[in-house]
């Protein structure tokens, strides 16, 4: 593969993609997406793809009952970066968690407590592969895929109720 440089900004009027090229197949996945706008999730379960969700800033409405985000099968690179859309602290749940058990989180996030103390939560390293945020308000999860096993994530969530990390 050839390498490029450029010595001047390089312009898209549309969007930017990072893609991988399998060698035996020639099979093209996206990775990320840069430059889109943001996208309202709904208020429903949520199973994340690379090429819509990766790299654009995902906003979590206000919710009706505890909903489900999932991400897909991690692939280095891949980026997701949650943040609510809601109008006041939930009384439901949102629920983050990776395709499976083999595929956990490495990280923790800063739990700002409208009630008391304000700690970190983190994940255990090695097996925790869902993130609940509990009656939650304000909140940014950022999510990195490190490799095609694990995700990084950090940031923050306020609300009366720590988050938690748990297996599935």
């Amino acid at each position: 593969m050839a390498n490029s440089t450029f010595s001047g900004p390089i312009r898209s009027e549309s969007t930017v993609k990072t893609i991988s090229k399998s060698a035996s197949t020639g099979a093209i996945t996206e990775i990320i997406t840069m430059g889109d706008a943001p996208v309202a999730l709904g208020d429903e379960d949520k199973t994340l793809d690379a090429a819509t969700h990766s790299g654009r800033v995902l906003v979590v409405p206000g919710i009706g009952a505890n909903r489900t985000i999932t991400l897909p099968s991690p692939v280095a690179g891949q980026t997701y970066k949650l943040i609510y859309g809601g109008a006041a602290e939930e009384t439901e749940n949102v629920i983050i968690k990776t395709p499976g058990n083999s595929n956990f989180f490495l990280g923790g996030i800063a739990h700002l407590d409208s009630n008391a103390d304000n700690v970190s939560v983190y994940s255990d390293g090695n097996s925790n592969s869902q993130l609940t945020l509990t009656d939650t308000g304000l909140f940014e999860i950022n999510i990195v895929a490190k490799d095609s096993t694990n995700y990084y994530i950090w940031g923050y969530a306020e609300g009366a109720d720590a988050p938690a990390f748990a297996d599935q």
